[in-house]
């Protein structure tokens, strides 16, 4: 994949451009973010269509993953799965599956399990749960408790006090299938939008689509522009649920093995074929941080990073260095 940057100081926003009769734009507020689409289609009815799909899409994974709503498949999940065995959607299975890789590909960087202490944390109303309280829970986080039975399709826990939230990889998820439900239906060009993970359907009528990637510490700015066809990106960045508190940043994305925020870099963002695969890698590398992070890349193909670290130096993987 060759890709040009256009580096200006400064996780993902998309640019935008004038919306034309034929391309098919809307946005709305799903799963927590805005969901934002852009499809092209000549054909009037098959254009509404198309963006009715894909919202109904990110509802329908809202619904089922969502750890906010108590009838959603993870609530159950988590209310039944350390008293008992639990049968799960196929589609459940296989995301969680999905999960349990990346966290082994990743020694665990990546943790589905971070929500055993991550229910303790409230950015909104800026509270913060105590060392004893992370103490008390964090031997929950461990991947390794979850248990997946491929013939039954069920899921167990082996900790009384293991959650799990798949906030660091079901956007993605719900943003591959949307773009799968428009190639389906004969869509050649698209942008799809969950907020830091976006996939790309084709180009922008014979121009690529320029995808920006936030300056983390100034909204108003780019930190880096990326000109993508027909591939994925997603960012992960310490601005999107945090706080502030007697100098200290504290935001979502935990370490499971110290169940607080880290701070060895500001933003990741994996360019990558599946949105739902750069989802889980952005939180993995920010959590293993520069070195690490970087080293998990080059060894995956296909998949490329850009890391700006806590001294707000930007870095690249070897695939996009030298471009």
């Amino acid at each position: 994949m060759r890709i040009g940057f256009i580096c200006i100081l400064g996780a993902l926003a998309v640019l935008a451009w004038p919306c034309h009769s034929k391309w098919f734009v809307a946005s709305e507020g799903i799963m927590g973010t805005n969901i934002h689409t852009e499809i092209w289609s000549e054909d009037e009815a098959l254009g509404q269509k198309a963006v009715k799909l894909v919202m109904g899409e990110m509802e329908r994974i809202n619904q089922l993953m969502s750890p906010y709503i108590d009838t959603s498949e993870l609530s159950r999940i988590n209310a039944l799965a350390a008293r008992e065995d639990v049968i799960i959607s196929d589609e459940m299975f296989a995301l969680l599956s999905l999960s349990t890789e990346l966290s082994e590909r990743s020694n665990g960087a990546f943790d589905i399990t971070f929500a055993s202490v991550g229910f303790l944390y409230d950015y909104r109303n800026r509270i913060k749960p105590s060392d004893a309280d992370i103490e008390q829970k964090l031997e929950a986080i461990d991947y390794r408790l979850v248990e997946l039975d491929a013939h039954t399709k069920s899921v167990r826990f082996f900790h009384k006090d293991v959650k799990i939230d798949l906030g660091g990889i079901a956007k993605g998820h719900a943003v591959d299938n949307a773009i799968a439900l428009l190639e389906k239906n004969a869509i050649q060009h698209a942008l799809v939008t969950a907020g830091g993970d976006t996939r790309l359907l084709g180009d922008r009528n014979g121009k690529p689509w320029i995808v920006g990637i936030r300056d983390p510490r100034d909204r108003e700015k780019q930190a880096v522009v990326v000109p993508l066809e027909n591939t994925a990106m997603s960012t992960s960045g310490d601005y999107e649920r945090y706080f502030e508190q007697d100098g200290q940043r504290y935001h979502h994305i935990l370490s499971p093995s110290s169940g607080k925020s880290t701070h060895s870099v500001q933003s990741v963002s994996i360019i990558g074929p599946s949105a739902t695969i750069n989802d889980g890698l952005s939180t993995a590398v920010f959590v293993l941080g520069l070195e690490d992070g970087m080293a998990l890349i080059e060894r995956m193909p296909g998949y490329d990073a850009i890391i700006m670290d806590n001294n707000r130096s930007m870095h690249f993987s070897s695939g996009l260095a030298d471009h």
